[in-house]
């Protein structure tokens, strides 16, 4: 994937419930496919608002045992899933102290990329409860981050990726991305530039929508080249980017897009379009950081 050499591992952020496992086994596979190392890391922060352990309050360090008790099961339950899944796929367990945001930060430094699941909590919920992890993380991750719904969605036939286009350089690293992924699938990608329709209107608007389309064709022109098995579809669509984007990857396997596009705002670490489609999208979104970031 981007901004790697290739041989980081597939890092996922292992969620204790063992009935969501769609993040563990988007990763799986996609290490599998890769040939890359997987790695499971379970992040244990603060006690939640209902732990109550037995015998009244524990001491620090008694606290400390049982996550650590708890943490282990929850790590080897997820190994277990793994290796049932992929046999001989190499996977690996952390255990770290932090919050998960932070801790799967740190490690995506050295990953090919990170995977976290998605249960479409309100704006609200998403910034301000401490399980929340998808939109600090993606902020901040130095490489592609995979937020995965659950519970898992229906894909259609042939299966297919959306990528969304602006001619900004973390859309360009999106479509390197995207068909990457494709290939590896035997996919069809969909490349859409989406433009927003004009507040006053312009003075010639079959030469917008033609400047649109070169800069959708120059974008993908070398790509095609470099993936030539890739059927690739591109169209310039109009409308709100966040709702045409939602609604073109309903059943698709993924939709990938750049952290950032054009007209953000300097030292905004997320756009408005990756936060609406993370909160909106019913498939996996994989958001690709452009440039090098630390």
């Amino acid at each position: 994937m981007a901004h790697t050499d290739g041989r980081g591992p597939i890092v996922v952020g292992v969620d204790p419930d063992p009935h969501k496992r769609m993040a563990l086994a988007w990763a799986a596979d996609e290490a599998d496919r890769r040939r890359l190392p997987l790695l499971l890391v379970h992040a244990q922060g603060l006690p939640t608002p209902g732990y109550r352990p037995r015998g009244g309050l524990p001491s620090w360090e008694h606290w400390k045992d049982e996550l650590h008790t708890s943490g282990d099961r929850v790590l080897k339950e997820a190994v277990a899933f793994v290796e049932s899944r992929h046999p001989r796929l190499e996977v690996s367990g952390l255990l770290a102290e932090g919050h998960p945001a932070w801790v799967l930060r740190e490690q995506s430094r050295h990953a090919t990329a990170v995977v976290v699941g998605s249960w479409h909590l309100g704006s609200r919920q998403e910034l301000f409860t401490s399980a929340a992890v998808a939109l600090p993380l993606v902020a901040h991750a130095s490489c592609p981050v995979v937020v995965t719904p659950e519970p898992e969605h229906v894909t259609q036939r042939p299966p297919y990726f959306v990528v969304g286009v602006d001619g900004s350089a973390h859309s360009a690293a999106a479509v390197d991305l995207a068909f990457e992924e494709a290939a590896l699938r035997g996919a069809v990608l969909r490349a859409l530039y989406v433009r927003r329709p004009p507040v006053l209107g312009v003075l010639d608007e079959h030469a917008a929508v033609q400047e649109c389309r070169r800069v959708l064709s120059e974008t993908v022109a070398g790509r095609t080249a470099a993936h030539p098995e890739v059927e690739l579809h591109h169209e310039v669509v109009q409308g709100h980017p966040v709702q045409v984007l939602t609604e073109a990857s309903a059943h698709a396997l993924g939709l990938v897009v750049g952290t950032r596009g054009r007209g953000g705002f300097s030292g905004m670490l997320l756009g408005s379009v990756s936060q609406g489609v993370l909160h909106h999208a019913r498939c996996p979104v994989i958001t690709v950081p452009g440039g090098h970031d630390g």
